[in-house]
């Protein structure tokens, strides 16, 4: 739910009760959606080939709101992006696998649990900093290398970390990360740099279709596993806040152990503790199975709401 560069509207009341609003509507979105799920699952029957094609309309909203200042963001703060990077894909993978041991979960939710960790940052990570009073180009550039670098980062990862629970397919993985999420967001780039006018005008109205989009994927994967999520749900739930609440704090951690400063430790705080659920879920639902996808879908609702709620907190600290 990535929104047009938020740094530039830190005196600008509009934008921000604007990206409130998305990011506090989202998440209401999403647990809606999962209820639908819930509650009608007939109603889904047959979605579950559309998931990945939903999530590239995502990460192609994703690319269009792209700038050569997202790139040239990297270039200029190489060690803080780097450090941002690495934390992102040690962390929240080694908590997703702590995680599991820790609850004793069953195969395929521990796999799931797993790949939530091992995914690229959420999309709407750059909002919630920039509500934060983090430091937003840091968080736009971290976004964007560890989405850009999933095809290489989150299967190895998953075949590592999973691969105990259940037989991972790293490469068909490959392949499928490339064609959800880095082949659409190339596109969006090319479509803002060919048609940038027109594109202008229609970005207030992206961060409302990936919301959308979203939650229609978030209410699939709830419809597919329905049956299993009444015996499961307080187990899912406990594990969806341990990781996520557990990656916040070390994000920030790392952070201030890299001497990067309150702002970007806010930011790292949001860069590795937000995940990109969707992909996640479509994942799961590809190669393992609907159940192994109800943690991405729990995380999807979680980690906008504690966002949202640690943004506040540490906004009005801030002051």
């Amino acid at each position: 739910m990535r929104t047009e560069r938020p740094e530039h509207l830190s005196d600008d009341v509009t934008g921000d009760r604007s990206a409130r609003r998305a990011v506090t509507v989202f998440p209401l979105l999403v647990l809606a959606a999962g209820a639908l799920g819930l509650l009608f699952p007939g109603s889904f029957t047959g979605w579950g080939e559309a998931v990945p094609y939903l999530l590239g309309v995502v990460m192609f909203c994703m690319g269009v709101t792209m700038t050569p200042e997202d790139f040239r963001g990297v270039a200029a703060r190489p060690w803080a992006v780097a450090l941002g990077l690495v934390a992102h894909y040690v962390i929240m993978p080694g908590l997703g696998w702590a995680v599991a041991h820790l609850l004793h979960l069953s195969p395929q939710l521990a796999a799931g649990v797993i790949l939530v960790g091992c995914a690229p940052s959420g999309t709407a990570s750059n909002v919630v900093t920039y509500l934060a009073r983090g430091d937003v180009a840091l968080s736009v550039s971290v976004a964007t290398v560890s989405t850009l670098v999933a095809p290489l980062v989150t299967p190895p990862l998953t075949l590592l970390l999973a691969g105990e629970y259940l037989p991972v397919d790293a490469g068909s993985m490959v392949t499928d990360i490339l064609k959800t999420v880095l082949l659409p967001i190339l596109a969006g780039v090319v479509v803002r740099l060919v048609a940038g006018r027109y594109v202008r005008r229609a970005l207030p109205v992206l961060p409302w279709l990936s919301a959308l989009t979203i939650s229609v994927i978030v209410a699939v994967v709830v419809a597919g596993s329905a049956d299993a999520i009444r015996s499961a749900a307080g187990m899912v739930f406990l594990a969806v806040v341990l990781h996520n609440g557990l990656g916040l704090a070390l994000g920030y951690g790392a952070g201030r152990l890299g001497r990067l400063g309150e702002p970007a430790s806010r930011a790292m705080a949001f860069e590795v503790g937000m995940q990109n659920s969707g992909l996640a879920a479509s994942l799961a639902t590809a190669h393992f199975s609907p159940l192994a996808a109800l943690p991405a879908a729990v995380f999807s609702v979680w980690h906008n709401v504690s966002g949202s709620l640690t943004a506040a907190w540490l906004s009005r600290r801030g002051r």
